[in-house]
């Protein structure tokens, strides 16, 4: 059974960068934008409309009040996405239950990254109880660090057979392309990338074309 869409919110005064933030969480696999607002009060009348949502990307300075104050109103996990670099700002957002902080200027990977860490930490506490290594898992998985034994350390025929594809290729692969050359279903091959970029096995990256959605591109982390 396939898994529903973690549904994001984004909230960012600035429309070009609330657009670029949702394109960005709609190219990763999993991920859909259900609502972009540039206030706290339009945040608020989305909630109302969409219906429960699962991760808001949040600035610090909106037009209306603190995104930081936002946060501590959402029913939903947060990162906060903003180019306020003090000390004060992070300590405040960190007690307010944010997840994850990232100041701007970034590249589109790294939110990129950071939303397939998100995933992954989803996939780790879909248990009624959890031990410590997977606690550790799962909070170093939003951070972006490589999971150290939330996997065992072979990987499976498919996921052999998917990192050769990759490594054989001449530049970065998607994943339809995987997946034809592994001779598998697109989505079994993109739940294994899932796996193998959240392991450090492979890279991610996004492509952007002249139209439509980025694609994600995957290629093998250090060849050499």
């Amino acid at each position: 059974m396939a898994r529903a869409p973690i549904r994001v919110l984004v909230v960012d005064d600035d429309f070009r960068v609330a657009a670029l933030h949702a394109s960005i969480v709609d190219a990763v696999i999993g991920f859909e934008t259900v609502a972009r607002t540039g206030t706290i009060a339009q945040a608020r009348e989305a909630v109302a409309t969409v219906g429960e949502v699962d991760l808001a990307l949040v600035d610090v300075h909106l037009p209306d009040g603190s995104g930081v104050e936002l946060i501590r109103e959402l029913r939903c996990d947060a990162f906060v996405v903003t180019a306020e670099d003090s000390a004060t700002a992070l300590r405040h957002a960190v007690t307010a239950g944010a997840m994850a902080y990232l100041i701007k200027p970034f590249e589109n990977t790294d939110l990129a990254r950071r939303l397939a860490g998100y995933a992954q930490y989803r996939r780790i506490v879909e248990v009624p109880t959890v031990t410590q290594s997977q606690v550790d898992s799962a909070m170093g998985a939003v951070r972006g660090e490589r999971p150290q034994a939330s996997r065992a350390p072979e990987v499976s025929q498919t996921e052999k057979a998917i990192l050769a594809a990759v490594a054989g290729h001449d530049g970065p692969m998607v994943a339809d392309q995987i997946a034809e050359a592994v001779g598998i279903s697109a989505p079994t091959a993109r739940r294994h990338l899932a796996g193998l970029v959240a392991d450090g096995r492979l890279e991610m990256a996004l492509r952007y074309g002249t139209t439509g959605r980025p694609k994600q591109e995957y290629k093998i982390v250090n060849p050499a």
